[in-house]
């Protein structure tokens, strides 16, 4: 589709309704329940970064610019960038064993409920069947439409298919190697280098219409019910952009009858209009509009690296089961190789997961928010980059779900003396708001003693826990 076509298109798009391309329409919205209900999702960052696997997904980046790690290791490995640029490592990313109904299947077991595939990420390599580039996954490198196979094999296993772009930020991403001799300079490869702009200077018109035909196309494309953008689309200058690809993409979901939602940083939306979301970072309070996490399995890198260093799977559950006391989501990514596969480490990570969820996913799935978050002693801070700097959780540290009239604790580690005592519960405090008929523990068959007294409701817990990290205290009122 030419540039002009795609304008009409998508000015015929929004034209249908029910939305309009303002803020005041848009803040008409609603967060679709299966979002709500689900929690649980898989991010996955796979591109040409992954062939040098070296540093981070920004090593296209940086490896053009001077003085850094990426930098002086490109030269001393592949030489002169003159020589070996960027380009040059997409005939190394082959995905010989990319199995896409493996990797949903592995997704369903992890527990997940929705999916999403970067489609393009800084580099300007689509992963998709992009119509308007030659530099993607279908024409070069792999031969196949990366996007499209994965959409359908997730769909076979019932879970909903999403995508994220990173689009916006390829306006400056390549500009380090404006700076000398490089083949960003060499005309015939400006389809995917350029614009290669200082990051002070404003995208253009020209820049701006790309991204949003680029965008809408993948919602044509791919129908998916989650877009999931970073976090430079916040320049002033894409605002109007944003109003219309919104539209466009909502008034396409009404269409569809399916709910969709759009994840945005900051505050590129008004938080009416779209779902908040937070880099590896968390909130410290409960937040009355539904939110995300997005965050990594690895600490270093979302793309995958040949050091990966892991966070523990006892951390990522506190971390899921802390946001969803707080009315959030947790997207969690992991790097597949450049051959398709997924580290042995990530996968196992996934399956240790989705064994807790299948003994304690129904304090998690279509639950929602108690009066109170939590209570303990682990405190949680709120913003970006944080979600490796709190204090491991404690036995005293509870969260708190609900479903109907039944509220879920989740004590985020086995208490040392084999007792839980809730402060939200005393009997002289009880917020719970009714007689206290039945305390269950997920995954344990026998009953547990317990008393309500003015500390708290007090528990005896077994011997034994009945599965590992994390676990569940189900409350239930008395009948």
């Amino acid at each position: 589709m030419k540039p002009l076509e795609a304008k009409n298109a998508i000015r015929q798009g929004i034209a249908t309704g029910p939305f309009a391309a303002s803020w005041d329409s848009l803040k008409g919205y609603t967060v679709p329940e299966w979002y709500q209900d689900a929690k649980f999702g898989i991010f996955i960052h796979w591109g040409v970064y992954a062939v040098p696997a070296f540093g981070n997904e920004w090593y296209p980046r940086n490896m053009y610019v001077q003085g850094t790690p990426e930098f002086q290791h490109h030269v001393e490995t592949y030489g002169p960038h003159t020589q070996f640029g960027y380009k040059d490592f997409i005939p190394l990313f082959t995905a010989e064993k990319f199995d896409p109904d493996h990797w949903a299947n592995l997704f369903r077991r992890a527990g997940a409920e929705f999916v999403v595939p970067v489609a393009e990420h800084h580099d300007g390599f689509a992963l998709y069947d992009c119509g308007f580039s030659g530099w993607n996954a279908v024409q070069k490198g792999p031969k196949r439409d990366i996007i499209g196979e994965l959409a359908e094999a997730v769909r076979r296993q019932w879970l909903v298919f999403g995508l994220s772009s990173h689009r916006a930020e390829h306006w400056w991403f390549f500009n380090g190697g404006m700076a000398y001799d490089s083949d960003v300079q060499d005309t015939q490869y400006a389809g995917l280098y350029g614009p290669a702009q200082p990051e002070t200077l404003p995208p253009n018109e020209e820049f701006l219409d790309d991204w949003l035909a680029r965008t809408c196309e993948l919602v044509d494309k791919y129908q998916p019910q989650l877009i999931w953008f970073d976090w430079w689309i916040e320049q002033p200058i894409f605002r109007s952009y944003l109003q219309q690809f919104a539209a466009y993409y909502y008034n396409q979901g009404a269409q569809w009858q399916r709910g969709v939602a759009i994840n945005y940083k900051h505050n590129a939306f008004p938080e009416e209009a779209a779902v908040f979301d937070i880099e590896r970072g968390q909130l410290s309070d409960l937040r009355p509009r539904f939110w995300q996490t997005d965050t990594a399995v690895a600490k270093n890198s979302w793309g995958y690296t040949s050091n990966q260093e892991y966070k523990t799977v006892t951390s990522i559950i506190g971390d899921l089961v802390d946001i969803v006391s707080k009315n959030g989501a947790l997207l969690l990514n992991i790097g597949p190789r450049p051959d398709g596969t997924i580290p042995e480490q990530e996968e196992e990570m996934l399956l240790e997961i989705g064994r807790w969820l299948n003994v304690n996913g129904e304090a998690i799935y279509g639950t929602r928010p108690w009066k109170i978050f939590g209570e303990g002693p682990t405190r949680i801070e709120t913003g970006s980059f944080t979600d490796t700097k709190r204090s491991a959780f404690t036995g005293q540290d509870i969260r708190f779900t609900t479903r109907k009239e039944t509220l879920y604790a989740t004590v985020l580690a086995w208490p040392e003396d084999g007792n839980v005592t809730i402060k939200a519960l005393a009997s002289d405090g009880n917020l719970f708001g009714r007689q206290i008929g039945k305390v269950e523990l997920l995954g344990h068959t026998e009953e547990l003693r317990w008393r309500q007294e003015s500390a708290g409701l007090a528990i005896e817990m077994p011997a034994q826990s009945p599965c590992e990290h994390a676990f569940v205290l189900k409350i239930s009122p008395a009948t």
